[in-house]
């Protein structure tokens, strides 16, 4: 296990709590970029992962999320998430400007990613979408209640291995508590946002992955969102079985191989 170096710096909501995984024979820099309802601290196997890969590892929890600052589970504006995100690899870069920047984004952080190469498309190299909420959610029904009902995330949906859903019902910096309506407004924007906007391009290398079995984000409603955004750059992978959260599923060997033999290709460092 490679220890993270913990560290600080302001977002748009306040103090943001962020990691580094250290490497001195970095090729290439991979941003994390979490889930909804989550935080880095769930991510240690990944960036292990990663640093075996070559990268220096960085990220950040969201505003609302883990040990930064803000309402719990409460994301007004995406955007700004996306500018927090920018204040993140610019600290990384800093001291390594020379590395090709990869965006690593989960459920959420996936579209979370996609937005910021939208905004920022000469600072990515290429990117991992791991299950992403793009194009459409089913979660976003809940805006059509009056009150929002109290269905929070099913641990259960997460990996087939049940130790996993365990620790994420165990883990006191997740949020378990129902979800919240100016977040879902603030998602439903940016999912439009993104759909609307411009492609990603065909020089951007993008790997898709996904597993078939995954019921809280449908990958039907990703591919209407990919089929928006996708360039000739763009590589998917399907999991048969496989539920939410590939890096924590049964599977995570032959989902960590394909990261590491697209990185390979796309990232020139």
């Amino acid at each position: 296990m490679i220890p993270p170096i913990e560290w600080t710096l302001s977002g748009h909501g306040g103090e943001l709590a962020a990691r580094t995984w250290p490497n001195p024979d970095a090729r290439w820099l991979a941003v994390l970029i979490h889930g909804y309802g989550e935080h880095l601290g769930r991510y240690q196997h990944v960036a292990d992962a990663l640093v075996g890969m070559g990268a220096l590892v960085v990220g950040a929890d969201h505003v609302g999320h883990g040990r930064s600052g803000g309402e719990r589970a409460l994301i007004g504006d995406f955007e700004a998430v996306v500018s927090d995100v920018d204040t993140v690899l610019s600290a990384a870069l800093d001291g390594h400007p020379d590395l090709p920047v990869v965006l690593v984004g989960h459920s959420m952080g996936g579209a979370i990613a996609v937005r910021y190469a939208q905004r920022y498309p000469d600072r990515v190299a290429a990117m991992v979408l791991s299950a992403p909420v793009l194009g459409s959610w089913h979660v976003l029904d809940l805006l059509e209640y009056e009150e929002i009902p109290d269905t929070p995330v099913d641990p259960a949906t997460l990996s087939r291995d049940t130790s996993v859903g365990a620790a994420y019902a165990a883990d006191p910096l997740v949020w378990h508590g129902p979800f919240k309506r100016p977040t879902l407004a603030a998602l439903e924007e940016l999912l439009q946002t993104i759909s609307f906007d411009h492609p990603l391009g065909d020089e951007l290398p993008v790997l898709w992955l996904h597993g078939d079995a995954d019921d809280l984000v449908d990958q039907a409603d990703t591919r209407a969102g990919t089929d928006r955004v996708r360039g000739l750059g763009f590589e998917e992978r399907t999991y048969p079985g496989a539920r939410h959260e590939l890096f924590n599923e049964i599977n995570r060997d032959e989902v960590f191989a394909d990261i590491a033999a697209f990185t390979a290709r796309a990232v020139k460092g």
